[in-house]
């Protein structure tokens, strides 16, 4: 842990040709931090190939970089200078690349961005610039490069200065310094240049030694997504273990902890490391497993948190900027899979407010969708709530991807939970409604023909719970007694498409939404609609409720998985089949549902 607080990551980053290689490259060459023999490698492979050489061929290791003259993936470089140990990370320029890049930058302490000081500023050294705001990179410097093309002209120094000085200004980023140099040179990289007797300020060597040291994650508020929680039971084992990896703070045995968005609540009583001594304290970094003194039924995804330091935010509809990076553009009206800690949940884009061009940072209002490359100001609705932190306090949990057709598209960071705005599923149930062509039978003659109103009878619980089972006898229960009751089962909404859904969350709240949508037709059919799901919680309930609006839903529980919410009847897991079926009847009679003498 002490090795990893003195590494500072430094991403250098840039318009495409703007010289970043050549400028670590030169660094690395003037510190003596190459491997022995590696400059004189170079130089020859160069001359047998006769092709001048260049510093940047040093860290562009592949062939096809060399050949291309870019840098297409990225290279990490690491050295050290007296002070401290640095991981240097070589970001593409080019706009095709920006995926690449954004990568990068998503772990630096501290940013370089370089500019041309021939060319001047370009649309990807604003657009890098925005990328570095909106990741939170919490210290920029510009290196202003190929001085020797200028004359070591002061006046471009100044004026590339009041120009993106005042860019980085309106997006919230002030540049610890501005640095002259030349990469080809070495002017102002490790020692101060005399082309630069105007010139006060850090060589790019000095600026690297006066970044800060960024506040390491365990002095901040505990942190930890929850991965998988793994239940034992060989050999009396009855360890239920909740795992994940630590982000930020710190936590030990005893400590009183809150998983967030269920809500539900526990306290420390292990800490369980495989193959490890016993340990009482772990923080930050540390991949862990934890035990409770009471067991709760909670699921991955969830945040786990210490009770008594600040809490995070939690909401579905969230007021975010985006980067779009995907081929297909960002539209309305599809669902795309959200990626937040270990929360993977749908997500559909409901309003675009703004879009910027992050050149001239000019916005256009009125725009439906995000194409490629567009930066957008938006407001997104998951399917469930997702928990996050403000990017300046927990990076994160400040930070998401959204991914389309299983490649990562976008992403970009929370500012606030929306809370103005009408949602998605509120939208669509009332245009719904509000088209539905009703014939000429109303529920009333329909109830009156079948002896009995329509109804949707919703069962949950764990799995091996018997939940189907239970499902099925009650059609058949409800058959013989002449009612008009239909069962659906899981497995026939999986059909049509290509992943397991019982795996895939993102592809579970489709199956929801069709279940719901579905249930609404059965119902206003006047039907006794039946189906069974696992491990439902108080969110989806609520979403399945909303989608059968204005029909009725009854919910039955089997076992203890949903506390936070009040079912219509709760069983006990070793529940009597006959006995349970009288009970969901005598319910659906006091709900008058069916007649009494049917019971």
């Amino acid at each position: 842990m002490n090795q990893q607080k003195d590494n500072l990551k430094v991403v250098i980053v840039g318009h495409v040709d703007h010289g970043k290689s050549t400028i670590i490259g030169r660094m690395l060459a003037e510190t003596g931090a190459l491997p022995k023999g590696k400059l004189k490698q170079i130089q020859e492979s160069c001359r047998k190939n006769s092709k001048p050489f260049e510093y940047a061929f040093l860290l562009d290791a592949l062939k096809n970089e060399q050949s291309q003259g870019i840098t297409i993936d990225m290279a990490r470089c690491f050295f050290k200078t007296a002070k401290r140990n640095y991981i240097i990370i070589d970001a593409p320029g080019h706009i095709e690349f920006l995926k690449n890049m954004v990568t990068g930058a998503a772990k630096a302490d501290a940013a370089l961005l370089v500019i041309d000081a021939n060319e001047g500023i370009q649309e990807n050294s604003k657009r890098h610039g925005y990328m570095l705001s909106m990741l939170g990179v919490p210290q920029v410097a510009v290196l202003i490069n190929k001085f020797d093309l200028v004359n070591y002209d002061r006046n471009v120094y100044e004026k590339i200065i009041e120009e993106f000085s005042g860019f980085l200004g309106n997006i919230g980023v002030t540049a610890i310094s501005y640095i002259p140099v030349s990469g080809r040179d070495g002017d102002n990289i490790v020692s101060p240049s005399k082309h630069f007797d105007w010139y006060e300020g850090p060589t790019l060597l000095e600026q690297l030694d006066s970044f800060l040291l960024p506040t390491q994650p365990v002095s901040k508020a505990f942190r930890m997504p929850v991965q998988d929680i793994y239940k034992f039971t060989a050999n009396g084992d009855d360890r239920r273990i909740i795992a994940g990896t630590i982000e930020t703070g710190c936590i030990k045995n005893g400590d009183d902890v809150i998983f967030l968005p269920s809500g539900k609540e526990g306290t420390i009583k292990s800490i369980e490391v495989f193959n490890h001594p016993e340990q009482h304290e772990t923080g930050a970094g540390y991949a862990t497993g934890f035990t409770l003194v009471s067991q709760i039924y909670i699921k991955a995804g969830e945040l786990m948190c210490r009770k008594g330091e600040k809490m995070p935010e939690t909401g579905t509809r969230l007021r975010v900027n985006i980067f779009w990076l995907g081929k297909s553009p960002m539209i309305k009206g599809k669902r795309y899979k959200f990626k937040l800690g270990s929360a993977r949940e749908s997500v559909e884009l409901a309003e675009v407010i703004n879009v910027f061009d992050a050149s001239d940072l000019s916005t256009v209002r009125g725009k439906q969708q995000l194409d490629r490359y567009d930066i957008g100001e938006c407001i997104i609705e998951t399917s469930r709530p997702v928990v996050f932190d403000n990017i300046k306090e927990i990076e994160a949990t400040g930070r998401f991807v959204i991914v389309d057709n299983h490649e990562i598209s976008g992403g970009g960071i929370i500012f606030e939970k929306d809370t103005e705005s009408i949602s998605v599923i509120n939208q669509h149930i009332t245009q719904r409604e509000f088209f539905w062509n009703h014939g000429l039978i109303t529920p009333q003659s329909r109830a009156s023909r079948y002896h009995h109103r329509g109804k949707f009878v919703l069962i949950t619980g764990e799995k091996e719970s018997g939940k189907h089972e239970l499902a099925k006898q009650l059609e058949y229960s409800l058959f013989n007694m002449h009612l008009n009751v239909y069962y659906l089962g899981l497995n026939t909404f999986m059909k049509g498409l290509d992943v397991d859904l019982e795996k895939v969350a993102w592809n579970r709240d489709e199956h929801i939404r069709r279940l719901g949508e579905l249930a609404r037709i059965m119902t206003d059919a006047g039907l006794i609609f039946i189906s069974a799901i696992d491990d439902l919680d108080r969110y989806d309930i609520e979403y399945i409720k909303q989608l059968n609006t204005p029909s009725e839903l009854l919910v039955i529980n089997i076992g203890s998985n949903l506390p936070d919410y009040e079912a219509g009847l709760n069983l006990l897991e070793d529940y009597d089949l006959k006995a349970a079926l009288d009970e969901i009847k005598k319910v659906l009679n006091r709900e008058k549902i069916i007649p009494e003498y049917c019971i």
